[in-house]
């Protein structure tokens, strides 16, 4: 069985501090991951760049999936808020390992973009183009279902298993019920990562499998890994054993 991690991050620079449980070093690089991905027993990995302590992580990203295109792809970015970037969507596909689009759209500013009309341009753009679009909609569900109803074509992926990112233990599944509805939509995919980030305790009394009973609720089509760039994912076992 080949094991891929959904979602990793790798880093040449933090202009701002990495955030929350973001392991806190000024680098990452592809061969420290890879290091740590053979020993977890992870044959590929999807890099998500962190854009927002590292601009140039996603020419990073792309340049270790074409060092490594057995080993890593990649889920790109670009600044949002320059129209300039626009014409970027066209061919988007074309860089070594690029698979789609993500935007966590963690600050209150730029959620304001899913309701004043400044991204309305992206879904049918991104849905021509047959580009998959990851965001953290855990923390939109009503916004991040409107886009998946109006444009049916368009794949949607939904970040870190869609729960209440501000949540811990139980207080992280009050939004369930609205998350297994969003499920259902047949252009949406939920990623089963991040789970370390949810629990309060170590390992093993927060092991991811401990989600299961809820998360086996909404239908998921990527593996329940943990980042392997998260101080909680240093604790876990083989992905293999975990598996």
């Amino acid at each position: 069985m080949k094991i891929i991690d959904a979602q990793v991050h790798i880093w040449s620079q933090t202009v701002v501090p990495t955030f929350g449980l973001h392991r806190k070093v000024s680098k990452f690089t592809a061969e420290e991951l890879l290091k740590e991905m053979d020993e977890a027993g992870v044959d590929a990995a999807l890099i998500h760049p962190p854009f927002s302590w590292d601009p140039a992580s996603n020419m990073l990203a792309i340049e270790a999936a074409k060092k490594y295109p057995d080993r890593f792809a990649v889920m790109g970015q670009f600044p949002l808020d320059n129209p300039d970037n626009r014409k970027l969507i066209e061919g988007w596909r074309k860089q070594p390992g690029m698979m789609g689009l993500r935007w966590p759209l963690l600050s209150e500013e730029q959620q304001k973009w899913l309701h004043d009309g400044s991204l309305e341009w992206l879904w049918p753009a991104a849905e021509k183009e047959g580009l998959p679009i990851a965001m953290m909609g855990g923390l939109f569900l009503d916004e991040f279902r409107d886009i998946a109803e109006r444009h049916p074509r368009l794949k949607m992926i939904v970040d870190h298993c869609g729960l209440n990112r501000l949540g811990r233990d139980a207080e992280a599944f009050i939004h369930l019920d609205k998350l297994v509805t969003l499920a259902k939509l047949p252009n949406v995919a939920v990623k089963a990562t991040g789970a370390p980030h949810y629990s309060t305790q170590a390992y093993p009394a927060q092991h991811p499998g401990r989600a299961a009973p809820h998360l086996r609720r909404v239908r998921t089509k990527t593996l329940l890994l943990g980042h392997r760039h998260h101080p909680h994912a240093l604790q876990l076992p083989s992905m293999r054993n975990l598996l």
